[in-house]
């Protein structure tokens, strides 16, 4: 029976994942665009900042995925450059939007404070990783249940089935013989079942 996750799996799906990261990373490079100003970053420079930090965290979740069974310090290499590029990106996301609270003249429209406008502006950075992780799990998913009855693990990668090894008559091919040439026990050479019959033998 073909899984229904295959059916509910299509284009639009796909389209939404790169949609909300893409919007949540123009929302996250816009600050950190303007945190490069900040930092004396000149020129052009200034907007190949965000793509450092943020680049690390989109393909961090990809390499994450990658390594999961990899070593420990290979492992602890890759979270370390994923968990800091996460944590400088909400810091300077955070800091921005304070920053910009703390200098807004008090006038009519919605004013928040700094630890909401904080806590908020955090939201950009958070949805790139979580959106590269759910197009990652959606594209292996569409890739095992295009497939049917193919069994998957928990990270939707295949499982393959397990092959029984053949079973070979009589004595299993990969016992040796002892020092004499016999076979092992319960199985004689046809010369003693001559000499036991009493035939000559050939």
């Amino acid at each position: 029976m073909t899984d229904r996750a295959a059916v509910r799996i299509t284009g639009w799906d796909r389209a939404a994942i790169v949609t909300l990261g893409a919007a949540a990373c123009a929302l996250s490079y816009d600050a950190l665009q303007q945190m490069a100003t900040a930092i004396h970053v000149r020129g052009f420079l200034t907007y190949l900042f965000p793509f450092v930090i943020d680049g690390f965290i989109a393909y961090g979740v990809r390499a994450l995925l990658v390594m999961s069974t990899a070593p420990l310090t290979a492992r602890t290499y890759v979270w370390t450059l994923f968990g800091s590029a996460t944590a400088a990106s909400i810091w300077a996301n955070a800091l921005h939007a304070i920053r910009l609270n703390q200098q807004q003249g008090s006038g009519d429209g919605l004013r928040l404070g700094d630890l909401t406008v904080g806590i908020l502006s955090t939201l950009a950075p958070l949805a790139l990783a979580g959106s590269v992780h759910l197009y990652i799990l959606i594209a292996r998913r569409a890739e095992v249940s295009g497939v049917p009855g193919q069994p998957a693990d928990r990270d939707g990668r295949p499982v393959l089935p397990t092959v029984p090894r053949p079973v070979t008559a009589g004595r299993p091919s990969g016992l040796p013989a002892d020092r004499t040439g016999q076979p092992p026990s319960g199985h004689p050479r046809a010369e003693d079942r001559a000499a036991h019959r009493g035939e000559p033998s050939r």
